[in-house]
C-alpha cells in the first residue's frame, strides 16, 4: 500500500502560507496555499483535490503543488502558474475565424 503524503510546516512557514492564502490578489495563489495548508493539517491530498478547496482538481495537480512548495517554498507556488493568454489559446484552437471575432471584441473593449 502506498504511503500517505504528508507535509510538516514550521510556524513561520505556516504563517507565510496563511498570509498568501488570505491576502494575495491572485485567486490561483490563494487556492494553492490553501491546499498546501490543508495537506499540512493532515488531510489526504487526494481528498483535498476532490473536495477540499475552491473547485475539484486532478489529484496529481495537488501533489504537484505540494512538491513545488517542498522544493521552492511559496515562490514555487507563485512561479509555476499555468495561466496564459486565453484569447490566443482560443484562436489557435478555433482557427482564423475566431481570431477575427476576437480582434473586433478587443477593439470594442
Amino acid at each position: 500500500m502506498a504511503r500517505r503524503r504528508t507535509l510538516r510546516l514550521k510556524t513561520r512557514e505556516q504563517r507565510e502560507l496563511e498570509s498568501y492564502r488570505d491576502q494575495d490578489g491572485r485567486p490561483s495563489v490563494r487556492e494553492r496555499c490553501s491546499a498546501v495548508l490543508k495537506v499540512a493539517a493532515g488531510e489526504a491530498p487526494h481528498a483535498v483535490a476532490r473536495q477540499g478547496v475552491l473547485k475539484p482538481r486532478d489529484p496529481d495537480t495537488r501533489y504537484g503543488w505540494v512538491t513545488a512548495y517542498e522544493e521552492e517554498g511559496v515562490a514555487g507556488l507563485v512561479a509555476h502558474q499555468h495561466v496564459g493568454d486565453r484569447r490566443r489559446a482560443l484562436a489557435l484552437r478555433l482557427g482564423g475565424e475566431c481570431q477575427c471575432r476576437l480582434e473586433k471584441i478587443s477593439l470594442c473593449s
